[in-house]
């Protein structure tokens, strides 16, 4: 697939009551379509309003989000989005929800793939008397059987056992695969993430201070461990020091001198970590990142 999923150029949302007001700000950047997207950042950094905003529920106080190539209002038709709430309604039963699905996404709808991500819920059952987690696999069964072209989940297996959590995240990942369907995952679950998304956009204050490919990003920085010394001519994101021992992670400017030092690739964990703790370190994006370019096709 080409083009983007999402594109945001200079994207700002501010609310009222916050201190110094702004949940986004100058945020750009863009994910090409077709992509398993890990939306990682600390409490209050911005994602559940990025994704917000991209669904067409908030509109933004500056800037522009666009959504499958038009207006997120525009493409609604074409995504899905699961709540950290999981609104669904009370009163139905399992079966009328389902059946509610189906009538409102005639087109698209695919009551096989609700079906077997509803799994085993009592059809019978009422909304209201289902526990957190079944309700998020109902949420999950009516996203997933609109057949979207985009989905968009703000921590959809915070509430799910480790079996339930395993067995849904093989179901998305299956999506994605048969039907290129675009994920957007938030999460703070991290070995969740890692291997499942081959895409990072990790907000930090407001703006994306990471964004693209997972492996290009990994493979961008290394972890130097060796006496303390000047790293130069590396940027260093994170450096800590334990006795004689420096380690450090940078982000390459050409080769690494291995006589002196000790070189790794970081895990997913430690790469997401170390900018965390450090802010100052400067924001990287990778090309297919960056608002305004065009990208190949996956």
């Amino acid at each position: 697939m080409t083009g983007a999923a999402i594109e945001a150029t200079g994207l700002g949302m501010k609310y009222r009551g916050r201190d110094g007001g702004w949940a986004l700000r100058d945020c750009s950047f863009r994910l090409p379509a077709g992509r398993v997207c890990a939306l990682v950042g600390p409490n209050g950094a911005g994602k559940s309003t990025l994704l917000a905003l991209a669904a067409g529920f908030l509109r933004p106080a500056e800037g522009t989000v666009q959504v499958l190539g038009g207006a997120p209002g525009e493409a609604r038709a074409k995504m899905a989005f699961v709540a950290q709430d999981k609104p669904l309604y009370p009163q139905l039963t399992v079966a009328a929800t389902l059946w509610a699905g189906a009538e409102l996404n005639p087109a698209t709808w695919d009551q096989d793939t609700a079906e077997r991500i509803a799994g085993e819920l009592p059809r019978d059952a009422g909304v209201r008397s289902l526990s957190g987690g079944q309700r998020t696999r109902l949420a999950l069964a009516l996203a997933l059987g609109k057949r979207p072209e985009l989905l968009l989940l703000d921590e959809p297996m915070a509430d799910l056992d480790p079996l339930a959590r395993h067995q849904l995240m093989g179901a998305l990942m299956a999506e994605a695969a048969e039907h290129s369907t675009t994920i957007v995952m938030s999460s703070h679950i991290l070995t969740e993430l890692e291997g499942a998304c081959d895409y990072l956009l990790l907000v930090d204050g407001g703006r994306v201070r990471l964004g693209g490919e997972t492996d290009d990003l990994l493979a961008a920085h290394t972890l130097l461990t060796g006496p303390v010394r000047d790293t130069d001519p590396h940027t260093v994101v994170e450096s800590r020091t334990a006795g004689r021992l420096q380690t450090t992670l940078v982000r390459r400017q050409g080769p690494v001198d291995t006589t002196v030092w000790e070189a790794t690739e970081p895990s997913l964990e430690e790469l997401l970590l170390a900018h965390l703790r450090s802010p100052e370190a400067p924001a990287l994006l990778t090309p297919s990142a960056e608002a305004g370019k065009e990208v190949a096709a996956v």
